[in-house]
């Protein structure tokens, strides 16, 4: 098959973009207000955008309660939604109203962060602590002018790991089985089971061709 997506005509129960767009890592994004008040959501359009310095990025159909706290305080975090939380993170995406604490609404308990106000998810494998870097708007829906498209980029100024995830001096991934968001009502989780690892090619010295090694990494990124 194939479609253009202005029609949208492709003869299906739903539209299939989010199950092609596979797997998105999930921003378990906690803020707070002015007022102080707590708010903690998923958004499965979530990543990684650099490393030097290191910066993350979600987006929001709509000025959501966790785009408002941000622009309100310039502060947010983003911690890891993983097996064993993925019934709470799931609640925590309930649409309740501006003010609930979706903390107290999963049943979780927060953890203080070391360089920003908004807390992390204390049962949390991991979590980046951002400042606000810049908020940019894409284009709307023609045919729904009013849900606005935003993109929300932090720089990551801390980032907290459970020790009991760090081994032989690298993070255990898989130990932690991070969650993944697919299309329509899936996931996905990563485990030891269904990692593998590849080297990177190296190139010969006349830049002509290229091999991959099958020894273990050297811990050299090329």
């Amino acid at each position: 098959m194939h479609y253009d997506t202005d029609s949208n005509l492709h003869g299906l129960k739903h539209d299939p973009f989010k199950a092609l767009a596979v797997p998105r890592p999930i921003g378990w994004v906690s803020s707070v207000g002015k007022d102080g008040s707590r708010n903690l959501a998923p958004y499965s359009f979530f990543n990684a955008v650099a490393d030097r310095p290191p910066m993350v990025m979600f987006s929001s159909v709509g000025r959501k309660d966790s785009l408002k706290n941000i622009e309100e305080t310039g502060e947010f975090v983003c911690s890891l939604a993983n097996w064993d939380l993925r019934h709470e993170m799931n609640m925590s995406s309930a649409a309740v109203g501006r003010g609930v604490d979706e903390f107290a609404l999963a049943g979780l308990e927060p953890a203080a962060s070391k360089l920003v106000k908004a807390p992390r998810v204390a049962r949390s494998p991991a979590a980046f602590e951002c400042r606000h870097w810049k908020t940019i708007e894409m284009p709307a829906n023609e045919k729904r002018p009013d849900l606005s498209n935003l993109v929300v980029f932090g720089i990551v100024v801390a980032i907290y790991i459970d020790d009991s995830f760090v081994q032989d001096g690298l993070v255990n991934t898989g130990a932690m089985r991070p969650l993944a968001r697919l299309g329509y009502m899936d996931y996905a989780v990563v485990t030891p089971e269904t990692m593998f690892t590849l080297n990177r090619p190296e190139v010969a010295a006349d830049g002509k061709s290229a091999t991959v090694n099958t020894r273990e990494w050297d811990g050299v990124y090329r």
